[in-house]
């Protein structure tokens, strides 16, 4: 099928009002970046939508690409006649003669007047495009409830639009829209999902990962790697902070409380995520709690974490069931990912009955004990090697020969 333009609609933010602008011009700049690899496309903007004329560009792997800016909808492949009814009739029967029709289909017109300057009403184009094309295609049965085929047609001044296939994209807030926040980011199925969900919020997401060499292996690095540049897929790029936490997790045990070694070291991890968000000027942090699913994520373990930082705290996953994270991360692309063997600091050093009903008086002494804590935690931070992602690349770091050696 040879089209000429993908019509783009946008999301929930088209009702934001005094916003609305700013939304759209984050959008327009997400989706140039996007064309910067497309060179004869263009932007064409209307209000409420936006067209990209293809000018011969592939429009199936463009809308690929498009389908994943945040704060899109939908899109539609359209093929563009002149707004005269001979050449609608004409295009639409053309356009109709490109599918297959060779079985029994059913089928209506849907015709929408934007030009009220046309001649004919919306109700009268629905009779005069359809009757020619039921004539010419003996395989179309009329159906005006629920049609497997509905030829859709938009009459404009500058142009007629003809198209059918309305194909969802993400939605939701254009890119970094709702500002920053740092997402923990482990090598499971959760925090990914939570990551992607956040942004589709139209935050943007910096990624704090915590690994601790040598019981962590290369392969686990690479892992939550690959899990970023998957979520930069929706953004153009990802920052990851990879936070050395070694010695911080193993100063945790042989105080007698194994139990709480969990709680522990997510309070640390929340700290930690703390100065790099006062670094970095993010005003969150996002996890992938799921209320019950794990010892630290019943309702007491996450009240008494959760006191280790002032920044609020986003949980977008806390009332949903682990099948519906597994199907949105089967979606996004990094089920298969997060499934890989490798391990991360989590999974290291789990008591074998971790506490659920944390003491809180109990976990701030064992935290006093540690005199030096508060050292660890800032030497951690200055440890911490920053590389941004893209879905293709790295593309910079903070270190001129990337990530530290002790990685390997």
């Amino acid at each position: 099928m040879n089209y000429d333009m993908l019509l783009l609609r946008f999301g929930e933010f088209t009702l934001k009002g005094k916003n609305r602008n700013r939304f759209e011009k984050t959008i327009i700049t997400h989706i140039q970046s996007i064309l910067a690899s497309y060179p004869a496309a263009e932007i064409q903007k209307e209000y409420g939508r936006l067209y990209v004329a293809l000018n011969g560009e592939d429009h199936g792997k463009l809308t690929d690409e498009l389908k994943k800016i945040f704060g899109v909808y939908s899109i539609s492949p359209v093929v563009v006649c002149p707004s005269q009814l001979d050449k609608i009739v004409e295009t639409s029967a053309s356009f109709l003669e490109q599918m297959d029709l060779q079985k029994e289909t059913t089928f209506k017109v849907t015709a929408r007047r934007v030009w009220k300057a046309f001649p004919h009403s919306s109700h009268e184009m629905n009779h005069l495009v359809g009757s020619p094309i039921l004539k010419k295609f003996d395989s179309l049965k009329v159906s005006m409830k629920e049609p497997e085929l509905q030829l859709r047609v938009e009459i404009r001044e500058q142009g007629t639009y003809i198209y059918c296939e309305v194909i969802p994209a993400v939605g939701g807030f254009p890119r970094g829209s709702n500002g920053k926040a740092m997402l923990l980011l482990s090598g499971g199925i959760d925090s990914p999902v939570a990551g992607f969900t956040s942004m589709r919020r139209g935050l943007e997401v910096e990624c704090v990962h915590f690994y601790s060499y040598p019981f962590t292996s290369r392969k686990a690095k690479e892992k939550v790697m690959e899990l970023a540049k998957v979520l930069s897929g929706y953004t153009g790029e990802v920052k990851i902070h990879l936070v050395p936490f070694t010695e911080i997790q193993t100063s945790f045990t042989g105080h007698g409380q194994d139990n709480l070694i969990i709680t522990l070291m997510r309070r640390s991890m929340l700290r930690i995520a703390t100065m790099l968000a006062e670094r970095e000027g993010a005003l969150a942090i996002v996890t992938g709690d799921s209320l019950g699913q794990v010892a630290s994520q019943t309702l007491p373990s996450m009240n008494v974490i959760g006191r280790a930082t002032e920044l609020p705290l986003l949980r977008p996953l806390i009332m949903m069931d682990k099948s519906e994270i597994i199907e949105v991360s089967k979606q996004i692309g990094t089920y298969e990912l997060s499934i890989l063997p490798y391990e991360d600091c989590c999974t290291i050093f789990v008591p074998k009955s971790p506490s659920t009903n944390p003491n809180l008086r109990i976990v701030e002494r064992i935290e006093a004990s540690l005199t030096n804590l508060q050292t660890m935690l800032e030497e951690a931070v200055g440890r911490t090697e920053t590389v941004v992602l893209t879905l293709d690349s790295v593309i910079e770091a903070d270190r001129e020969d990337g990530i530290d050696e002790e990685w390997f």
